[in-house]
């Protein structure tokens, strides 16, 4: 009984270590091809290092105001008698907007006319009077005095009426009407808004440490949503004399021409400053940079053989790089690269040092300084 325990026990022990010994056999295996195992190369796009020369600009967010803007509003209280326009139209300056009831101060103008007519006559009677001694100079001064103070009451209530009569005060484009026809208003009572939409300003802020660089006429160039990716341009007008006690910015207007209309009066734009001069950059497309938190790099093509076939090939060459100013679709390199490197445009998180690449340019995608994105 024991002896064939024993050899059961010894049975399963010697099928464990075969079975051992064939998965052993099978590692080492796998572990020499995986020494020996050369990846493919990798299939990339490349672009070269160039110079070229890139405007200075200033970027700011500005808010957009008329040039002449107010709402319309009721001098005196009254009832609306009329309203003379339409909404959302353009009107000259001076035209009639809404007219208030004016028929109490009408009869009173009868009356005061009436008084002062009364009045001219007693003065120009006392007048004649009073070149022979007739009458006393007291009573000729007293007329005068009375007939000069008709003629003034009579002009107060001709000053009421025409100030009851609501007039453009510039040319511009109104707003929504906010009256009725018989509503009464009161003094200071907003009617419609009116604004001067050509020109346009653009108000923004700039740092203090940019002001020295910055003159009036500098042009400016205005973006906005409102715009449908066309570009504005105009000048700076006016440069504030102080600056915010909380930011330390400079607040600055520039005025753009806005025959269009697109622009209205408290939009908000994407300004852009362009300054003098150019500088010279060394760009390279934004998608060759593998960015890190130890430090952004780009790998450079080379030519290298393979030291077991001794044929000649391309190897990749990863090289850390400081940026400067991103623009568009490119991306300025401050320090790292020289002109005129071959350098991976696209694909560059699936390669490591030293690897092996083939170049096929046809895949390479179009960069742009200003790319304009189909959103369709």
């Amino acid at each position: 009984m024991k002896k064939r325990i024993f050899l059961s026990i010894f049975g399963l022990l010697l099928v464990i270590g075969l079975l051992a010994g064939i998965k052993g056999l099978q590692i080492f295996k796998m572990v020499g091809k995986g020494k020996s195992f050369t990846p493919p190369p990798e299939t990339v796009t490349t672009v070269q290092t160039h110079p070229d020369s890139w405007e200075t600009s200033l970027p700011a967010v500005g808010s957009l105001e008329a040039v002449q803007g107010v709402t319309v509003a009721a001098e005196l209280p009254g009832k609306v008698a009329h309203i003379a326009f339409t909404p959302g139209t353009q009107v000259p300056a001076g035209s009639i907007l809404l007219q208030q009831d004016t028929s109490s101060e009408e009869a009173q103008l009868q009356a005061a006319e009436a008084q002062a007519s009364l009045a001219k006559a007693n003065f120009e009677r006392l007048r004649t009077l009073v070149e022979t001694n007739a009458v006393s100079k007291a009573a000729y001064d007293d007329s005068e005095a009375k007939y000069k103070e008709a003629i003034a009451q009579a002009n107060t209530i001709r000053a009421t009426i025409a100030k009851k009569t609501i007039r453009a005060p510039f040319s511009g484009r109104l707003g929504i009407r906010l009256v009725n026809l018989g509503q009464i208003l009161k003094e200071g009572e907003p009617i419609v808004s009116l604004q001067a939409l050509d020109p346009i300003f653009i108000n923004f802020m700039l740092p203090q440490q940019e002001l020295a660089r910055i003159q009036p006429g500098f042009p400016v160039r205005i973006t906005s949503d409102a715009l449908h990716g066309q570009t504005v341009t105009g000048k700076i007008t006016a440069i504030n004399p102080q600056a915010d006690n909380n930011t330390r910015n400079v607040r600055m207007q520039a005025t753009a021409a806005n025959k269009d209309e697109h622009l209205h009066p408290g939009m908000f734009a994407t300004v852009s400053v362009v300054l003098p001069g150019k500088n010279q950059v060394l760009t390279l497309p934004a998608t060759s940079v593998l960015p890190a938190p130890y430090g952004d790099s780009v790998f450079v093509v080379e030519e290298k053989k393979d030291e077991k076939t001794g044929k000649p090939g391309q190897v990749v060459r990863q090289q850390f790089v400081r940026l400067g100013e991103k623009r568009g679709d490119f991306v300025a390199i401050a320090s790292g690269l020289e002109a005129g490197a071959t350098v991976v445009s696209s694909g560059v998180f699936k390669l490591r040092n030293g690897q092996s690449v083939v170049v096929d340019n046809t895949l390479n995608p179009k960069f742009d300084l200003n790319p304009k994105p189909d959103n369709r």
